[in-house]
């Protein structure tokens, strides 16, 4: 068997995944790697095939999307150039992480292409949903890489096609510790903007991850790194919390690891606010932005009570189950 296993590039999420499941997937067949998008941070530990353009939603430095560069950095003909070149015929099976060239590829060539990304499991009418509606949101998440059978992963197991997080190795066998350090991940703020807000809690020590820089530094009792996912990896095993994105990856290894957390989801993002949703069902702090917050920074400071989820490991069953569902 010939498989593709295509990732989408935009967030770390995906590409964090993949390091689980791509080695899995060498073992049992020939896997080929496909990565599109232009956000992403992550140098992957195996080789890929198809490196992609893509379509990539270009994170801005205010708390969400910046849709002007969006927009100027889509390239539509590259896309669709793309998207006709592509061989997913020479394929036996094509396994999909929401990366949209090779689901529409598919899509064009009727070829079936099963879906397997937190994306499919965040519509389930089992997910708790925030209490605004969003029709585009839910378009884009339907209609951005189409799958003909979907598998998902979300904060609880759902039902038989949609499980609970997949969780990196490095994190299930780290010696878990909480030092005095807090770790933050907001790849949609600037550094000033996490700057002038962390610097009034000046007795906290924060390790700062972010997109917009490339060598570290130092602003009193904050620590700027550029992404690494081996030293974001030290930090966040070692923290006493951590504040990041309502993403799907990093808050549920936070849980699995009894860290405590504080979500902000990136402004119009409809999947991170039905992720936020469903982590405030389960008692997690969520704010709506990074400013004015000030109060409930304190509280969630002061909080004692942790959360801890242990999530099994059931990444290659999941992926046997799969296979064996294609004959």
């Amino acid at each position: 068997m010939k498989i593709l296993y295509a990732i989408q590039g935009t967030g770390n999420g995906h590409l964090a995944r993949a390091t689980e499941l791509v080695p899995i997937l060498k073992e049992m067949a020939e896997t080929d790697v496909l990565v599109s998008g232009i956000q992403g941070d992550l140098q992957l530990p195996f080789d890929v095939t198809y490196q992609l353009l893509g379509l990539s939603f270009i994170f801005g430095t205010k708390g969400g999307v910046n849709l002007a560069e969006t927009v100027i950095k889509a390239r539509p003909f590259r896309l669709l150039q793309d998207i006709y070149r592509l061989p997913v015929q020479q394929y036996d099976l094509v396994l999909c992480d929401f990366e949209p060239v090779t689901a529409w590829a598919c899509r064009l060539r009727k070829k079936q292409c099963i879906g397997l990304s937190h994306q499919n499991a965040v519509l389930h009418p089992d997910a708790p949903m925030p209490a605004k509606s969003n029709g585009l949101g839910k378009f884009i998440l339907k209609n951005y890489a189409p799958a003909t059978t979907k598998y998902g992963f979300h904060f609880r197991a759902l039902d038989q096609f949609n499980f609970t997080p997949v969780i990196r190795s490095t994190i299930r066998r780290a010696k878990v510790t909480s030092r005095e350090h807090f770790t933050v991940y907001l790849p949609a703020y600037s550094d000033r903007e996490i700057i002038d807000v962390l610097a009034s809690f000046s007795t906290i020590k924060w390790e700062v991850f972010s997109k917009h820089c490339q060598q570290a530094y130092h602003r009193g009792n904050i620590s700027i790194h550029p992404v690494s996912l081996a030293n974001f990896t030290k930090s966040f095993t070692s923290c006493k919390g951590i504040l990041c994105t309502a993403g799907f990856e990093t808050p549920a290894e936070a849980l699995f690891m009894g860290k405590k957390l504080c979500v902000i989801p990136m402004k119009n993002q409809f999947e991170q606010a039905c992720n936020a949703a469903f982590l405030e069902s389960m008692g997690i702090v969520v704010l709506p932005e990074l400013r004015n917050q000030h109060e409930k920074f304190q509280a969630w400071l002061r909080e004692k009570h942790l959360q801890q989820i242990d999530y099994p490991d059931k990444t290659k069953e999941i992926i046997e189950t799969i296979l064996a569902s294609q004959g």
